[in-house]
């Protein structure tokens, strides 16, 4: 098939349309579902989603739904993907959600709620399989006048009643929700035009045709999951296949099996998912997977780290996976997807920058007999022009300097949903007081020559004594402290104490700890972060499994935490705390005596 022109189409829609009308028997999609018999897969083909496409569209019309956002909550990507099209035909506005249960512990059914607030929907689509869910869901969230539409229920619509509607390139595709990880979701408004752009951007970034083929398991509800590997294959008129995230995650070694089975070309995800691969994949598994033909391994989303990518490509090279595979980049919701990439084919970039430098935003490589920090480049611009800013005066800063990174490009989105403020400061930013409509990403960065490196998050950079501390290096560098502390997560971040002091909150492997280990492992952080960082770490806690809070993609919510941490709310099974921050966040507990009943709480301070 001919390589696709933004230019053909005025929308998606019409993309889609003439994707059902040129291969109405080819698959667009395989969901892979774990059965009690095993793998079940489940086939879609452009020519049936054309068809359940116009029957949700018409019943979608009956309510009146038309350029209004409508929620979507499926466990099924075979089935969100027919909702997703019928609010496309309908000219409806889809909002992807996850399940009110999914994730557990509340997580997920606060920040659904969340969404339905923000968006107001009057109609949420949903299956059989999850329908009483998201009904009682609907009735706990004073929600009883939403109505609940389920789309593979027999008699749900009537193809034949669909009517047409006109789309034009800046109505709204889609709402995509972002992860959160400093501040509540806010939807991101998609327009039509702005995906299109970003699909041509990522086909001319990832060098896709139609002979490629998509494998994941992030869910719909991801900005890489729903454009690069749900999305990205209709508009090249392939397909994806796709695991479960719960699959996924319980066994890593499903998604590799997929890829081998179902010849994936293209798959990838956050940075966390390559550590999963590379430490529980078994030799045996390994021996048994033919990874050759996955030629680029996406990686994006969160922090990108050396370490990670020489553990996964060494894991897998005897299963035919070659270095060169591996394929970092950047990307955010408010960019629709895509912004920077390497070279299909090409070995990714890694650079040692001297992290003094960095530590006073300046850039210079390493020196002997200095620290040095390897940072991965996310690679270069498509399609969109990137600049580095002060993010205190606007102005575009000098070569040789970390700032903001700035962008503008076809493919950045609208705004923010029913957030014209936010909106206004974020996506209409003006460069040098005289270009404008630039976006504010909050990413720190640098340029070196067209290669771009991601330093950290603005609004999380630790500043003490002068210094820019970043918190993803704290919260690697720990984890080789202790075997318990592997596979946990921890979150770093400062707290006013007087002065600003570090917090470090660990997630350790407390089966079989007694208090006397769990000292000895906070005692050998603190010594860790003192000699490697040269600062003060008067402040840890040691937290279990699945405490510290992360997005859908995997990025530790650190401000969350903090906000938890300073509150009270957060307790460790151990702590080590300074009594400035003690007194900042434990205040209460000498008041109601709750300092007696928490005997393994330690206060200690250590000079450096």
């Amino acid at each position: 098939m001919p390589g696709m022109s933004q230019s053909r189409f005025s929308s998606f829609t019409q993309l889609l349309k003439s994707r059902a009308a040129e291969l109405p028997d080819a698959d667009v999609h395989v969901m892979l579902r774990d059965t009690r018999s095993g793998v079940r897969a489940e086939h879609l083909t452009y020519g049936e989603l054309d068809q359940h496409a116009r029957r949700i569209a018409s019943a979608l019309q009956e309510y009146g739904a038309g350029q209004q956002p409508v929620l979507l909550l499926y466990a099924s990507t075979v089935e969100f993907l027919k909702a997703f099209a019928g609010c496309l035909y309908a000219g409806a506005v889809p909002v992807p959600a996850p399940l009110p249960g999914e994730a557990g512990h509340g997580k997920s059914l606060n920040r659904t709620t969340g969404v339905l607030k923000d968006t107001g929907a009057a109609v949420v689509l949903t299956e059989l399989d999850s329908a009483p869910e998201v009904a009682l869901w609907l009735a706990r969230a004073s929600r009883r006048d939403a109505a609940c539409v389920v789309t593979d229920s027999p008699g749900t619509g009537d193809a034949s009643a669909y009517v047409p509607v006109t789309v034009r390139p800046y109505d709204l595709a889609f709402l995509q929700y972002t992860s959160g990880s400093v501040s509540e979701p806010r939807g991101v408004m998609v327009s039509h035009k702005n995906l299109l752009a970003n699909q041509a951007a990522l086909q001319k970034l990832l060098d896709t045709t139609a002979g490629d083929v998509f494998g994941s398991w992030l869910p719909h509800f991801h900005d890489m999951g729903l454009v690069a590997h749900l999305l990205h294959p209709v508009w090249l008129g392939s397909h994806s296949v796709q695991i479960s995230p719960m699959s996924f995650i319980k066994r890593p070694v499903r998604w590799l099996q997929a890829i081998d089975e179902y010849g994936v070309t293209v798959g990838g995800g956050p940075n966390f998912c390559y550590d999963l691969c590379a430490s529980r994949v078994t030799d045996a598994q390994v021996r048994s997977l033919d990874l050759s033909r996955w030629r680029l391994a996406l990686n994006g989303a969160e922090p990108i780290r050396p370490e990670s990518l020489r553990a996964f490509t060494e894991r897998l090279a005897p299963a035919g996976l070659r270095a060169e595979a591996v394929f970092p980049s950047y990307g955010l919701a408010e960019a629709t997807l895509v912004v920077t990439g390497g070279v299909p084919g090409e070995a990714h970039v890694e650079k040692e920058f001297d992290q003094g430098a960095l530590e006073r935003d300046k850039v210079s490589e390493s020196r002997p007999g200095h620290a040095g920090r390897t940072l991965v480049g996310c690679g270069r611009p498509v399609d969109v022009e990137v600049r580095i800013v002060d993010p205190i005066t606007y102005h575009e800063l000098e070569p040789g300097n970390v700032g903001e990174v700035w962008l503008r490009g076809e493919g950045i989105a609208r705004g923010y949903w029913k957030r014209p403020t936010e909106t206004v400061r974020t996506f209409r930013a003006t460069l040098n007081e005289e270009e404008s409509n630039f976006l504010r990403t909050g990413d720190l960065g640098l340029l070196d020559g067209e290669e771009l490196y991601i330093t950290g998050r603005l609004k999380e950079v630790i500043i003490i004594n002068g210094r820019n501390v970043y918190p993803q290096d704290v919260e690697w560098a720990v984890k080789s402290v202790s075997p318990a502390l592997t596979f946990g997560a921890g979150a770093a971040f400062s707290v006013e104490g007087g002065r600003e002091q570090l917090v470090l909150v660990q997630e350790v492997r407390v089966a079989g700890s007694t208090p006397d280990s769990l000292r000895t492992v906070a005692q050998k952080i603190q010594e860790l972060i003192g000699k490697d960082f040269n600062i003060p770490a008067g402040n840890v806690l040691l937290v279990r499994p699945g405490t510290v809070r992360r997005t859908t993609s995997g990025k530790v919510q650190r401000t969350l935490m903090r906000d938890l941490f300073e509150q009270g709310v957060l307790r460790g099974e151990y702590e080590v705390l300074t009594p400035e921050v003690r007194a900042l966040t434990r205040a209460d507990d000498t008041l109601l005596g709750e300092d007696l009943l928490r005997p393994e709480v330690v206060v200690e301070s250590r000079p450096w």
